[in-house]
């Protein structure tokens, strides 16, 4: 039988078999390189590996430290005080006992060890009430069963090596792929990476940015013999990730200007009118990116630009009279929405702008009843529709425009690439204007967005002031409500926003309804009080929307669906319920929705965040310690800046570049080594570069790209082709 390679049946690789083989396919990984390819989320410091005797010396230091030891005794009993259950583990490395104790997370504990196995456990270590070392919820790592299962791990510790840690699944434990499994599996695979992993840039790009060869950093990532030698490798997987990244946003560039495009360059009475009618003067920021999506309107290439700017900073109103070019010379414009509340908060919004303009604006949503529906439909096809505000409903199939020449995709990054694609069929030659309120960094943007051009309003409206943002715990609600009760007073109105726990409409229904009847009878009895969530059907969602906007309500109790697109300039105040639970971006965001008016505004963030961890049932202690950081961290950041550039850039460090945007997209790229905010310089080498090869080849044809062409080929061609869209 012949050796594995990259595409050999990963089961003939030593510790792998069968069944462990099947398992791995169902997480994507179906040859070596797979395996290979999949990277540790983290190392064992061997600098801070101690031995149980000498723990002693350090307790006065209060920093980590890490022991190496086996399971010798695995136990459970009741508190004396409370009576709940904790779990305590003792370890043996030979120079004495350590017990560890969790006072947290008992039932997922219990099972989860073995005596004899090797762990390493990491934790600050403490005296108990006898004086005795103890470990206090110590993250742990699975070194091996016995000392006989992995029997150099002795030697690997004695010599200082650094030890790799990868993320598992339960399927993937089930069949003995732990970190510890998987650990041993890709040192077996080791031997294989040259045969399996081939280099993807050219030779004299690898010496003139001085990077490891591809082979050398794969096996040092794994196992580096050094921190400086997994710093080298972990360099040259980040370049790879970010130059493929940018040349594939190149390429989006060349292909974008060879289309063919629409101009709308000629006279523009009614945006003209509308601009003169505005009751403000448009801002600097506002006038500056208006004119950079003008030029590409009136330019014969089809516009592919992105505006983001901070909530509440006027992009409707430029996304409006952008829309009205495209009208003013007889084209159809679309304005997508992600939600129902938003899609009908944008209609409402633009028709009233758009009072006599002889604008006729129709609204496609799913929830409308049959005979709305097909009248709108109608008038789509038939072109009588000048602007249709809609959800992702404008994409179905029986949505056939008459000449759809503009469209303005809101909050994009909740749509999926292939979405975006759907809409632009829906127009020949479409100029495409995507928003977003969520401000991206600039290395962030360049990206994800590179292939776009960026418009950014960075300037807020004269006369909005500034937020204030507090933090209150559990016990200090009826004090909040005293304040809601006083605003009120004041003719003012306000918000209460309640998480959605479960991603179910019945538990969305359950959480709203209950919240409101508690505080129409309780500290909010004698206010009017307005229920918003979305199991409502659509016309109810408009009439209390619009109730409220017309002051016929005090207080707004509703869920998320509030977080875009309601413009309520009377409401001062937001009150966010269990704020914990809520990712930064998002509290950002339902801040946003007061502080549009003159008058000062308030957010009051309602948090017991400390005692966050022990409602996440089935969680790692240590990751509900991380969680409940995470959480703190977000709170803090909330009360300390309205700025929605420097949460962002908080929002990207706390969640990863991975997940920055929510659900993983279809069409978006993956980073894995790389990170847009610590490896700003070496984005800017990689952008630079690619850049060079694109424009002195464009369709990567010459001989010294081919290693390029070959890579680009199999792992950026279904993006590059969904990526026209933006």
């Amino acid at each position: 039988m012949s050796a594995p390679s990259s595409s050999t049946d990963l089961q003939y690789l030593k510790g792998i078999g069968p069944r462990r083989a099947e398992v791995l396919q169902e997480h994507g990984i179906r040859s070596v390189r797979d395996l290979l390819l999949r990277f540790p989320f983290d190392y064992l410091d061997r600098s801070r590996i101690m031995t149980v005797r000498d723990l002693r010396k350090v307790v006065v230091d209060a920093v980590e430290v890490t022991v190496v030891a086996n399971v010798v005794k695995v136990e459970a009993r009741k508190t004396k005080k409370t009576h709940r259950m904790m779990f305590l583990l003792s370890v043996s490395d030979g120079t004495g006992t350590l017990s560890c104790v969790w006072f947290e997370g008992y039932r997922w504990l219990k099972d989860a060890f073995a005596e004899g196995e090797v762990l390493a456990l990491s934790a600050v270590p403490v005296f108990d009430r006898y004086g005795k070392v103890q470990f206090v919820h110590p993250q742990f790592d699975r070194l091996a069963s016995s000392e006989a299962d992995e029997p150099d791990w002795g030697k690997l510790f004695n010599t200082g090596a650094i030890i790799p840690k990868y993320s598992s699944t339960a399927e993937l434990t089930a069949v003995g792929l732990d970190s510890r499994g998987i650990r041993r599996i890709v040192r077996n695979a080791l031997p294989r990476v040259g045969a399996s992993i081939s280099e993807r840039l050219p030779a004299s790009l690898v010496g003139s940015e001085q990077l490891l060869p591809i082979h050398r950093a794969v096996e040092q990532v794994h196992f580096p013999p050094s921190w400086k030698a997994m710093g080298e490798a972990r360099k040259r997987l980040a370049f790879d990730e970010l130059f493929f990244i940018q040349l594939m946003m190149h390429l989006r560039r060349v292909a974008v200007a060879s289309q063919p495009g629409r101009r709308f360059d000629g006279p523009t009475p009614m945006a003209d009118r509308l601009l003169a009618s505005l009751p403000y003067q448009l801002t600097g920021a506002q006038r500056r990116v208006l004119n950079e999506i003008t030029a590409d309107m009136r330019s014969p290439r089809p516009m592919h630009r992105l505006l983001q700017g901070d909530v509440g900073s006027g992009k409707t109103v430029v996304a409006l009279l952008a829309c009205l070019r495209a009208i003013d010379h007889g084209a159809q414009a679309a304005f997508m929405a992600p939600t129902e509340v938003l899609a009908e908060q944008h209609a409402w919004t633009l028709r009233r702008l758009t009072e006599g303009l002889g604008i006729n604006i129709r609204s496609l949503i799913g929830g409308q009843k049959k005979r709305l529906r097909e009248d709108v439909l109608e008038d789509i096809h038939q072109g009588t529709a000048n602007l249709i505000v809609g959800t992702h409903a404008l994409l179905e199939g029986a949505v056939e425009f008459a000449d759809l020449g503009f469209a303005v995709i809101d909050e994009q990054h909740r749509f999926g690439v292939e979405q975006r694609a759907a809409l632009r069929k829906k127009g020949a030659d479409l100029d495409v204007l995507v928003m977003t309120a969520t401000p991206i960094p600039r290395t962030l943007a360049m990206s994800i967005y590179g292939d776009l051009d960026v418009s950014t309003i960075d300037e807020m409206p004269a006369n909005r002031r500034s937020i204030r943002t507090a933090i209150r715990t559990e016990e200090q609600k009826g004090r909040v409500y005293e304040f809601v009760r006083s605003e009120v007073a004041r003719g003012r109105q306000a918000y209460v926003v309640f998480p959605l726990i479960e991603r179910s409409e019945k538990v969305d229904l359950k959480a709203a309804t209950e919240a409101f009847d508690e505080l129409r009878i309780g500290p909010l009895n004698g206010l009017r009080l307005a229920l918003l969530h979305g199991r409502q059907p659509s016309e109810e969602k408009e009439r209390v929307m619009r109730g409220f906007q017309e002051g016929n309500a005090d207080v707004l109790v509703s869920t998320t669906v509030i977080e875009v697109g309601i413009d309520v300039p009377n409401a001062t105040v937001m009150i966010v319920e269990n704020a914990e639970r809520f990712g930064l971006s998002q509290l950002h965001q339902l801040r946003g929705r007061v502080g549009r008016g003159a008058d000062q505004s308030y957010c009051i963030l309602v948090s017991n965040a400390p005692l966050y961890h022990k409602s996440l049932k089935g969680m790692d202690p240590a990751e509900q310690k991380a969680e409940e950081n995470r959480a703190v961290r977000r709170l803090k950041t909330m009360e300390e800046t309205t700025d929605g550039f420097k949460i962002s850039e908080v929002d990207l460090e706390l969640r990863g570049p991975g997940e920055f945007f929510g659900t993983r997209q279809s069409g978006a790229p993956m980073l894995t080594m790389a990170d847009p905010i610590r490896d700003r310089d070496l984005l800017d080498r990689a952008r630079l570069l690619s850049g060079r090869v694109v424009e002195a080849d464009p369709h990567l044809r010459k001989p010294e790209h081919r290693e390029i062409r070959v890579h680009f080929e199999e792992y950026y061609r279904d993006l590059f082709d969904l990526g026209s869209v933006g």
